[in-house]
This record gives structure tokens, C-alpha cells and sequence, in this order.
């Protein structure tokens, strides 16, 4: 009897497989509902940063500098002092920073969003973590099981994300002192 391929990803559970495709299906509407000139410049971007956008800028240059330079007999030189190669090329320049800025800057703010809901998902499961500490010590109280009232304390405690912040911020900024 042929043995039957099991599906991918067997080991996740049914729920993150959920997550996992409600995911998916928001990047793809974000994707769908974007203005063109976002579109746009993502294909823009795209396409620069491929091996194709690097082939066929060495063929062109490589192809100018030649006629111009006077590698290739037969064909008359229309920029002998490549003033006109540097201009374009650096109007070229302007153009794609241009559009690589515009998707690094939709990238920045994904990963904006992404971050503050990991962010939220990690304060929920704090809060949640803690009210389990303070079940678990009524649990074992009542089972007469001996608790480190030092730890339970301590794990019972709310985070307050303000704090958490602030205190980042100061460490940040004593680091950024002492290596002036």
C-alpha cells in the first residue's frame, strides 16, 4: 500500500495555521489596495536591485564607453567627454534613491505596525502570565505546597510598558554618553 504524503507543516497546531494565513491574506489586500505610485515604485525597486538591472547597465555603459572611447572602429563617437554618460547617470541616481526612499519608507511603517502589535501581543501575554502566577499561588496555598513568597511576588507584578520605556531610554542614553 503507497504510503500517503502527510501535509506540510503537520506539527502546527490548527489556530497558528489560521494566524498564519490571516497574515498572509492582510499583506496581500495591503498589497492589492496601495496606490499605483506605491506599486510602482516597488516594481521600480525591485527591478534596480536584480541581477537584470545590473546586466543590462553593463552592456549599455559598457557599449557607450566603448563608441566613445574609440574601442569600436566604424561607429563615430557621440559623447567623446562622457559629459553626457555622467549626466544621465546621475540623473538616473536622483531617480531610483528617489524610489528606493519611497519604499523603504512603506517598509519602515509595516514594520512599524508589526512591531506595536508584537508589542501588544507581549503585554497581553505578560498580564495573562501574571494573573496565572496568582492563581497557581492560591492553588498551591490551598494545597498547603510550599511557595517562595519572594518569587511569587515578583512574577505577580504588572509590567507597566511606560516604565519599561522610559528605563530602556535612559540605559540607551548613558550607553550613547559614555562612548562620546
Amino acid at each position: 500500500m503507497p504510503e500517503v504524503p502527510s501535509p506540510p507543516h503537520q506539527g502546527l497546531s490548527s489556530k497558528l495555521r489560521e494566524n498564519i494565513e490571516a497574515l498572509s491574506e492582510r499583506r496581500r489586500r495591503e498589497v492589492e489596495h496601495a496606490p499605483w505610485s506605491t506599486r510602482l515604485s516597488d516594481r521600480i525597486t525591485a527591478f534596480t536591485g536584480s541581477m537584470n538591472f545590473v546586466v543590462i547597465h553593463v552592456v549599455i555603459f559598457g557599449a557607450w564607453l566603448a563608441i566613445n572611447l574609440r574601442v569600436v572602429s566604424g561607429i563615430r563617437p557621440f559623447d567623446p567627454t562622457l559629459v553626457i554618460l555622467a549626466m544621465v547617470a546621475s540623473v538616473e541616481a536622483i531617480f531610483l534613491s528617489t524610489f528606493v526612499l519611497i519604499s523603504q519608507n512603506r517598509m519602515m511603517a509595516s514594520a512599524d505596525r508589526r512591531a506595536d502589535l508584537d508589542l501588544h501581543i507581549s503585554l497581553l501575554t505578560e498580564h495573562e502570565l501574571t494573573r496565572l502566577a496568582t492563581l497557581v499561588e492560591r492553588i498551591a496555598h490551598r494545597l498547603e505546597v510550599p511557595v517562595e513568597e519572594r518569587e511569587f511576588e515578583e512574577v505577580k507584578k504588572d509590567i507597566e510598558p511606560i516604565e519599561v520605556m522610559e528605563a530602556i531610554e535612559e540605559v540607551q542614553e548613558q550607553d550613547q554618553s559614555s562612548t562620546l
